[in-house]
């Protein structure tokens, strides 16, 4: 099973990269959104300071949702999705390699570049370091939820605007807790109690998300 898993993972990421322009899009739409924001609001340091966890937050959950649609539709579309069912492998272990691919060439990126974007927010060391840690811990989240939105309306018409309604309101716990945990080492309080609580949201979402998205792509090929 972890030959198998592993090569769903090299499989997805050497098509990704085929397609670096996909790719590359997710990562300059984040680069963009939070290199605007100081442009936009001025040069006043506290007010960037304080702005700065929620902008680089919902950047990176915006940048994560551009993800979405080609972490099923592609294979969904010429079949490959579908052959990979049959299979003798579970179907939760091939969505977990998918999950782990999409993270991977979408999220850590997103991961490593956020505390060099969060310099021009005038951040102390400190404050960048939990909100790559809170990074860390949360664009796997925002994988494995956006996972179950993808696989539901996988072959419907509009699917990316349903996706966006479907997980969006449950990004918005990951978001609190992630900026939250910036915001509070900022002013002083510590950031671990909001990264234990992303640490247990992660826990529940890789036990339970690949079931709910295995079980919402056997409904796809009926």
């Amino acid at each position: 099973m972890l030959s198998a898993l592993m090569c769903v993972i090299r499989r997805d990421l050497l098509l990704a990269f085929r397609r670096r322009s996909d790719v590359l899009t997710t990562l300059f739409f984040f680069i963009m959104v939070c290199s605007l924001f100081p442009l936009g609001v001025g040069p006043e340091a506290a007010l960037l300071r304080t702005m700065a966890p929620g902008i680089v937050w919902v950047a990176a959950l915006l940048a994560s949702m551009l993800a979405l649609g080609r972490l099923f539709a592609l294979d969904y579309a010429d079949g490959t999705l579908e052959q990979m069912a049959l299979s003798a492998e579970p179907l939760t272990l091939i969505v977990i390699g998918k999950v782990v691919a999409h993270w991977l060439v979408s999220g850590v990126p997103l991961v490593l570049l956020a505390p060099l974007l969060a310099v021009q927010f005038d951040l102390p060391a400190e404050s960048i370091a939990v909100m790559f840690f809170s990074l860390l811990i949360g664009t796997p989240i925002l994988s494995l939820i956006g996972a179950i939105g993808a696989a539901l309306t996988l072959g419907v018409r509009g699917g990316g605007v349903l996706v966006a309604l479907l997980v969006l309101p449950l990004y918005i716990p990951v978001l609190i807790f992630g900026a939250g945990a910036v915001g509070a080492e900022a002013s002083g309080l510590g950031g671990s109690a909001h990264l234990l609580l992303l640490g247990g949201v992660l826990a529940g979402a890789a036990a339970l998300a690949p079931w709910a998205t295995a079980a919402a792509l056997r409904i796809a090929f009926e």
